[in-house]
């Protein structure tokens, strides 16, 4: 059985926005393309109702692309349970207050018993410096921890 991934918003962003400027955006880009043409059939795909709230804000054009990619993907819906864990992650001080709906991704994925959580958000979600209290508060509340991970890390056989 292949191992799921939840998608994070800025996968589905950087999957569909134009070449950034930025050498290390850019990177993440062609990165998140590669994943997403030659290696993503490798996994079971799945992102929530989250993403889709946050794909949909922006440009009309940039708007419909993200939704195209989303189309054909499962979304989850974000129940209690997972409302109720991303609390806890604010309030054990493993994710702020303010990146809220970060929280709540690395809670439905967790709910769900995702394999991994991809995205490129460093600042809340893949940063080296919250991953372990974030597993510490996931374990304190009985859940399995998830793999957060950039899509570099998905690649390979």
């Amino acid at each position: 059985m292949n191992q799921k991934v939840y998608l994070e918003t800025s996968i589905i962003s950087y999957l569909t926005a134009r070449l950034s400027n930025d050498i290390i955006t850019a990177g993440h880009q062609l990165a998140t393309l590669d994943w997403w043409e030659n290696h993503r059939h490798k996994f079971n795909i799945l992102a929530a109702e989250i993403v889709v709230q946050e794909v949909s804000l922006g440009d009309a054009q940039m708007v419909q692309k993200r939704l195209d990619v989303l189309k054909d993907i499962p979304i989850l819906a974000v129940t209690d349970k997972a409302r109720n864990l991303a609390k806890t992650l604010f309030a054990k001080n493993a994710v702020p207050e303010k990146a809220a709906v970060d929280a709540l991704h690395i809670a439905v994925a967790t709910v769900e018993k995702i394999d991994f959580l991809a995205t490129w958000n460093f600042k809340h979600i893949a940063n080296a410096r919250m991953k372990a209290k974030i597993e510490e508060v996931i374990r304190s509340e009985n859940f399995e921890p998830l793999q957060i991970c950039t899509l570099e890390e998905l690649l390979g056989e």
